[in-house]
């Protein structure tokens, strides 16, 4: 008997279940909205904006004549760009950990996409997927089968042996030439690489699957149980290695890592994206400014959304990272590196309904505008980084300009003046728009 192909079986089941988006003509106008654009510090008050198919065609303060365009009264709400969430994981974020140690790629892709149309309606249109084989979900939702963000995916982490995404269970060592590949490395949801020859080979393995940017660990991480926080992992010559295949790919690597040491030589042997860096110190970050290397640093505290892990040694790692965010984030203002937003939910769906909460926690360091500029146009300004790999190529990201793709919130408030108006999307959200197709609208 022939089995049904995977995609075909996938979308048939979510075809009755996930509430595709509204019929949308091919021209819809905004009239009477207060516009953030992305980039400039203040509302642009009583403006028109004129999308055509996916993109922005107009914005204007004068009326615009659109035919048998959809009208949209925005009853002096605020416009504004999609969000987007710089480090997601689209597949650890809805599984429960317990589905990772006993389930299988199916189950943990099915609750991954099921996951996605939560992430679109909680306002975020596109991700940077930091690791996870999240490719066929980001097939289907640019195919429309299903519903969900844009997706930059990174594929499988790739660890070393004992690194940080090294989840195997204790008796999985020694190995020899002979022994399977573990169950997660076989299907993509992460992977291990030592040895420089075997980092060329991974890296260009993931590419092929269609990755923008390739994901790495170069130090210790709080979730794995055989690396310490301070460890080094990959040697620089493999570090390079990664580097040097993902520059031959015309994009770049972004690297879990935690520590002084390790971040040094992640950026000495050329990755550009930092990820976390809760423990760096302020020289480091000088470094990172002075290579034009990013700092992708996510709000995580030990607070009412702290993470829980039944590893005694984790909640250790787990609070000794968190002590550190509070410093991070200020001296990396203080310093001037660039700093992207992400949120690095894992394992908890129900935290991940908090993704918006997690926004707005960076107004204890940040202005609602440099919260607002640093989720939107900052984060595309990191994304462009993958180059030609960049699956979303027509238009701008992260802003409301002309030309730009017609990824939109319309906002029940000024959330320049209250950030926290975007901590509870479903309340104040009144209007969610990607690719010009509307996905949510409380305004009829």
């Amino acid at each position: 008997m022939r089995l049904p192909h995977i995609g075909m079986a996938i979308a048939f089941a979510f075809a009755g279940s996930a509430a595709m988006a509204q019929e949308t003509p091919d021209q819809t106008l905004f009239t009477n909205v207060h516009v953030f654009d992305g980039v400039n510090e203040t509302r642009i008050e009583n403006l028109n904006v004129l999308i055509e198919g996916n993109l922005i065609k107009t914005v204007s303060s004068d009326p615009i004549e659109a035919g048998e365009a959809t009208v949209i009264d925005g009853g002096g709400r605020t416009l504004i760009p999609g969000l987007i969430d710089a480090h997601w994981h689209t597949l650890y974020c809805c599984n429960p950990q317990s589905v990772v140690v006993t389930g299988d790629i199916l189950e943990v892709a099915v609750r991954g996409a099921i996951g996605s149309e939560g992430t679109l309606l909680r306002g975020f249109t596109t991700v940077r997927d930091v690791g996870g084989n999240s490719f066929a979900i980001k097939r289907m939702i640019d195919a429309g089968e299903i519903n969900g963000p844009r997706i930059l995916p990174s594929g499988p982490p790739v660890t070393q042996t004992g690194g940080h995404f090294d989840y195997r269970p204790y008796q999985a060592v020694p190995t020899n030439p002979a022994n399977s590949q573990w169950y997660w490395y076989s299907v993509g949801l992460m992977a291990m690489a030592d040895g420089v020859p075997e980092v060329i080979k991974t890296s260009r393995e993931i590419m092929r699957m269609g990755a923008s940017q390739l994901k790495i660990s170069t130090g210790g991480g709080v979730s794995s149980t055989y690396d310490p926080l301070d460890v080094r992992q990959f040697t620089k010559a493999e570090i390079e290695a990664f580097v040097e295949v993902a520059d031959t790919y015309n994009t770049y690597v972004a690297s879990h890592v935690f520590t002084d040491e390790a971040v040094q030589i992640a950026v000495e042997a050329g990755v550009k994206s930092i990820e976390h860096g809760f423990l760096m110190s302020r020289e480091t970050m000088e470094l990172m400014r002075d290579n034009d290397v990013w700092l992708s640093v996510q709000p995580l505290l030990n607070d009412e959304d702290g993470f829980i892990f039944d590893d005694p040694e984790s909640q250790k790692k787990w609070i000794e990272v968190t002590n550190g965010t509070d410093r991070t984030y200020s001296t990396a203002k203080e310093v001037g590196v660039k700093v992207a937003f992400g949120t690095d939910i894992l394992f908890d769906p129900a935290l991940a309904e908090r993704q918006g909460a997690f926004l707005a926690k960076l107004q204890h360091w940040y202005t609602p505008y440099e919260v607002l500029k640093m989720a939107t146009s900052t984060n595309a300004e990191l994304l462009e980084l993958a180059g030609p790999r960049h699956p979303y190529l027509a238009g701008p990201l992260g802003v409301v300009q002309e030309g730009a793709y017609a990824d939109l919130i319309l906002v029940d408030g000024n959330p320049l003046e209250n950030i926290d108006l975007i901590a509870a999307p479903h309340e104040n959200f009144d209007l969610i728009m990607k690719d010009g197709k509307i996905f949510k609208n409380t305004l009829q």
